[in-house]
C-alpha cells in the first residue's frame, strides 16, 4: 500500500496560516493534495496536523485526517521524519498495510502527478528513498566566498581554470516531497545516501515561499507554469 502524508502544522510564524492561505484561487494545501489524488498512486492521502481548521480544509480538498498530531510533534523542534514515523504508526493501528510512504510538503504547490509517479518508479529493493532535485544554474565548483580582506576566495581553487562545460552538473534537494519505504522511514535510514535516487525537476517549478514577499512572485510563476503546461 502506498500512502501520502502531508505535514501541516498550524504554527507557521513567517507567513501565518501559510498552509491554508489562498494561493491562486485555492488554499495552498489544496494543490499538493490534488497532485497526490491525480497521480492514482495512493490508497490514502493523509494530512498530519494539530490544527482543526487545517484539518477541515484538508478534508474539503479530498484528503483524509484520520488522527490529530500530538503537541509534542507540532513545535519548531519536531522533524519531518518524526512526523512521518508517527503517521506510519497511526496507519498501522488503523490496519493499513503500508509499504511505501510519500511525504509531501503542504506548500509544494508546483508538484505534478507526473513528478510523484517518476520518483515512485525509482523505489526498488535497492533504493530506500527517491525525491526531486534541481540542477544548479552555475557550477558551484567555481563558487567563492568573501575573504578576510574582502577579496573573492575560491571554494575549489583547483577549478580556477576549468571550463564550466567540463564540470559535472551538481544538484540540490528541491524540498518538495520524499518517497521512502516504510522500513527506511521507521529505521531512520539516511535520505541522502547510496540507497537513494533522485529525479530532476525544472527550476521553473520549484520556489521557496518563506517570506511574505515571496508569495506574489510564486503566484505569478505558478500561473505562468500552468498556462504553459510545464
Amino acid at each position: 500500500m502506498n500512502v501520502a502524508i502531508i505535514p501541516a502544522r498550524g504554527g507557521s510564524k513567517r507567513i501565518p496560516r501559510k498552509n491554508i492561505r489562498e494561493f491562486c484561487g485555492k488554499p495552498m494545501i489544496a494543490w499538493p493534495i490534488a497532485a497526490a489524488l491525480e497521480s492514482g498512486l495512493f490508497e490514502h492521502v493523509m494530512v498530519s496536523t494539530d490544527d482543526e481548521e487545517i484539518a477541515q480544509v484538508a478534508r474539503d480538498c479530498g484528503a483524509e485526517v484520520p488522527f490529530m498530531r500530538p503537541a509534542d510533534l507540532s513545535d519548531d523542534h519536531a522533524t519531518t521524519s518524526e512526523v512521518v514515523v508517527h503517521s506510519i504508526k497511526q496507519a498501522h493501528e488503523l490496519g493499513w498495510p503500508v509499504e511505501a510512504v510519500c511525504c509531501i510538503y503542504a506548500t509544494a504547490a508546483f508538484i505534478t502527478a507526473d513528478d510523484l509517479r517518476a520518483a515512485r518508479e525509482q523505489l526498488s529493493p535497492d533504493c530506500d528513498f527517491a525525491f526531486p532535485a534541481l540542477r544548479y544554474g552555475h557550477p558551484p565548483q567555481r563558487g567563492f566566498v568573501r575573504g578576510d580582506n574582502g577579496s573573492p576566495s575560491l571554494l575549489q581553487p583547483e577549478h580556477r581554470s576549468t571550463r564550466t562545460q567540463d564540470l559535472p552538473p551538481v544538484f540540490h534537494d528541491a524540498g518538495q516531497f520524499y518517497w521512502g519505504t516504510r522500513e527506511a522511514w521507521c529505521e531512520g535510514r539516511p535520505v541522502f545516501g547510496e540507497r537513494s535516487r533522485f529525479v530532476e525537476m525544472p527550476a521553473s517549478r520549484a520556489i521557496d515561499i518563506d517570506r511574505p514577499e515571496d508569495w506574489a512572485m510564486a503566484e505569478r510563476l505558478f500561473a505562468a507554469t500552468r498556462e504553459s503546461g510545464r
